[in-house]
């Protein structure tokens, strides 16, 4: 689960549910002028009456060492009373604890069930894990199928690293028939995103146009427009 460390805390903070009551907008405010004293004691109230973000964001200050001592153990608690409640970001960054062993004893098929959950209510980050379990038989058979499956889910949510994935999958022939024009579009799309994937993305692309005559990436950039005016439906 490479990637995972560094997405923790921005799953947390970008794609938890954020709309609560003013006090976690104070808490969240506090957070992000390092007042992590203040961010904690209103945490602590909402998180006594039962809000799992603020659970969860309590185990992300135990785990990043953040106004207390930093403690795995105590951040896997927390997080886990926020999983238990359904709550996504909290199921994923579980399954990373499981996975690195940090908290808790390393248990892979204990992470893919949590990361799963997280997977299932459309987080992008769990998903492209998810199928990088699958990919590499971590908890799970190796299934190329699945990890292809997962892969499209997180692709679909703007995951880019997702993108580039399909595009190796479709142009190496693994879990799916080789498929030139199918890699270079999802190479294409990952090409489009801003972030650090453009260069692995374009030159896959480049990869993938070598293979094909001129008539074939005409058709393969038809399909990536049409990928992004479907919204990834289809593709």
């Amino acid at each position: 689960m490479k990637r995972i460390i560094l997405t923790v805390i921005t799953a947390m903070l970008l794609g938890g549910n954020l709309a609560w009551a003013d006090d976690s907008e104070d808490a969240i405010a506090a957070y992000n002028h390092k007042d992590y004293a203040t961010a904690l004691k209103i945490w602590r109230q909402l998180a006594t009456e039962g809000n799992a973000p603020a659970q969860a964001y309590i185990g992300m200050l135990h785990a990043q060492g953040q106004g207390v001592p930093q403690d795995y153990t105590t951040a896997a608690q927390w997080f886990e009373k926020a999983a238990a409640q359904g709550y996504a970001a909290a199921q994923f960054t579980l399954g990373v604890l499981y996975a690195n062993g940090n908290g808790v004893p390393q248990n892979y098929v204990k992470a893919r069930q949590w990361v799963e959950k997280a997977a299932i209510q459309g987080n992008a980050p769990a998903q492209y894990n998810l199928a990088q379990m699958y990919a590499r038989g971590e908890g799970v058979p190796q299934d190329y199928v699945k990890a292809r499956q997962w892969y499209k889910q997180a692709a679909a949510n703007g995951d880019a690293e997702a993108q580039v994935l399909l595009g190796v999958m479709y142009l190496g022939g693994y879990g799916v028939p080789q498929d030139y024009m199918r890699a270079y579009m999802w190479y294409s799309l990952a090409a489009a995103s801003t972030g650090d994937q453009q260069t692995h993305a374009a030159d896959g692309q480049d990869r993938a146009a070598r293979r094909m005559a001129p008539a074939q990436i005409a058709e393969a950039q038809r399909f990536t427009r049409q990928c992004q005016t479907k919204q990834f439906k289809g593709c």
